[in-house]
């Protein structure tokens, strides 16, 4: 499992095209993008770019199949059905896909596998779900009138969706709203995005009717845009940086269409002076390092209470000191980052810290043999980092660490609070109620106690508070955002 697995395009070799209303298609331009190993910088593939010409024919399947295909015949329980059958297909390119995704991220291998099981599990979640979607009755203050609702789809939804976790986002945005009988156009990252053209072919050998799944590849001010700005979308849905959030926000209320947002995160994880740290310190360690850093939902900040400051810095120096960043396929605790850009980016923080005088507390190594033009970083740890300084407010998107000691509940929940984001949090204590006040004071989507999942399951509702984004993704809140909600008034002698 590796670069020994055959990269699978249409045709076979390196070149992937559009998919859309069922067929491959290059850009109307026929101008390729090339896509590039985050581990050694090289080319290995192509992408077409697209424009809004492609956008809008795809668009305009999508339409033509919420309307008038075979998708508007096919019952709750035939979809499901469906998406059973694809997350069966997922799993059984399990070991092409994870490779795929591994070389188009620069992630390891083994965490290239962990999102494609994730996959597997979201559409196997929304198969099951698909026919679970109920309404209410409700009550009325006259005999001869009865109030029902019910949940109909949007129509055409638009999904740009990151490089971050091609595989994954894609799942858990395709599986919730095919689940509720909308039909897709999702714009991926052109820095990654193999794994999502690979899975759309798999739907359509799978049963799912033309137009349904449409996938157009480019750049996000082109072909991006082109997607928020159509006005044939019904709803729309991005995960990314909140400046482009504010795009996308801003072309649906032009076109008077709902969106969800999933914007990043400064999250915390609180460590009080009663945690256990042997439990805590390897979750802490790995909720920052995941896919180099580059998680939305990454504990990039702990707070420690003072009484614990020295035996903490002291674990994670050793923790760090032993993290070794190098290619994708030697499966390390850490793969290159997704380009020279963001590389650039993480290293500048760290540049700042230097100048400021915030405290290096250890760095990792990077592989001896890691390639010179590789997209690397190696991992590191500071402390005590001043609340307001970047590396305590930004989202460095790296695997940089920030440590802020507390001495009290109320500053750590200050501190907590103290950024424009609010995506996840984490609790350690060994007092319940301490931890239930904190679990409700903090204002972050999703808040684990004594753990920390970094987005949590399939299950779990995920989305932020603030700048973090709004609407909700994953379990079954993410139907009622890929639905809207219609009111029956019956009236009856």
């Amino acid at each position: 499992m590796g670069d020994d697995v055959k990269i699978q395009g249409v045709s076979g070799q390196d070149v992937f095209y559009t998919f859309v209303d069922g067929k491959q298609a290059k850009a109307s331009c026929e101008e390729w993008i090339d896509v590039v190993c985050p581990s050694d910088a090289k080319k290995f593939a192509s992408i077409p770019r697209c424009g809004a010409s492609d956008v809008g024919r795809a668009v305009t399947a999508a339409r033509r199949a919420f309307e008038t295909g075979e998708w508007p015949k096919t019952t709750s329980v035939e979809r499901g059905r469906l998406l059973t059958r694809l997350s069966q297909a997922i799993e059984a390119h399990k070991d092409e896909l994870a490779a795929l995704e591994a070389r188009d991220t620069g992630k390891p291998v083994m965490q290239g596998v962990a999102d494609v099981r994730a996959a597997v599990r979201y559409f196997e979640f929304y198969g099951g779900a698909a026919d679970k979607v109920t309404g209410e009755t409700l009550p009325s203050f006259v005999d001869d009138v009865t109030t029902v609702t019910i949940r109909e789809p949007h129509g055409v939804v638009g999904a740009v969706i990151p490089w971050n976790y091609p595989i994954q986002i894609f799942s858990r945005v395709a599986g919730a709203a095919l689940a509720m009988g909308n039909t897709l156009v999702i714009k991926p990252s052109e820095d990654a995005c193999l794994s999502v053209i690979r899975v759309a072919e798999l739907a359509k050998e799978v049963g799912f009717p033309d137009g349904v799944l449409n996938i157009v590849t480019g750049y996000g001010d082109e072909a991006g845009a082109a997607l928020a700005h159509n006005p044939g979308l019904d709803f729309i849905t991005f995960t990314g940086s909140p400046q482009v959030g504010t795009i996308i926000q801003s072309a649906a209320a032009k076109n008077h269409i709902g969106c969800t947002l999933e914007l990043g995160g400064k999250s915390p994880q609180i460590l009080f002076e009663d945690a256990d740290l042997d439990k805590a310190i390897p979750v802490i360690c790995d909720a920052l390092t995941r896919n180099g850093g580059q998680t939305c939902s990454a504990g990039s900040r702990v707070l420690v209470h003072k009484s614990l400051w020295d035996e903490v810095a002291s674990r994670l120096r050793a923790k760090f000191r032993a993290l070794v960043t190098g290619p994708h396929e030697h499966d390390l605790d850490i793969g290159a980052l997704i380009n020279p850009a963001q590389a650039r980016r993480v290293e500048n923080f760290c540049s700042q810290a230097a100048k400021d005088g915030i405290p290096l507390i250890a760095e990792g190594t990077i592989a001896p043999d890691a390639p010179e033009d590789g997209f690397y970083c190696a991992a590191r740890l500071y402390g005590p980092v001043p609340i307001d300084h970047p590396l305590a407010q930004d989202e460095v998107f790296g695997p940089v660490l920030s440590l802020i000691p507390f001495e009290g509940e109320e500053e750590a929940i200050q501190i907590a609070n103290g950024t424009p984001y609010g995506l996840v949090a984490g609790v350690w204590t060994a007092n319940f109620g301490r931890a239930m006040r904190v679990a409700k004071a903090v204002r972050a989507g999703q808040v684990f106690v004594n753990a920390y999942g970094a987005g949590g399951g399939v299950e779990f509702p995920f989305g932020g508070f603030k700048k973090s984004g709004h609407g909700r993704e994953k379990g079954f809140e993410a139907l009622k955002d890929f639905s809207a909600l219609k009111t029956l008034v019956l009236k009856h002698d």
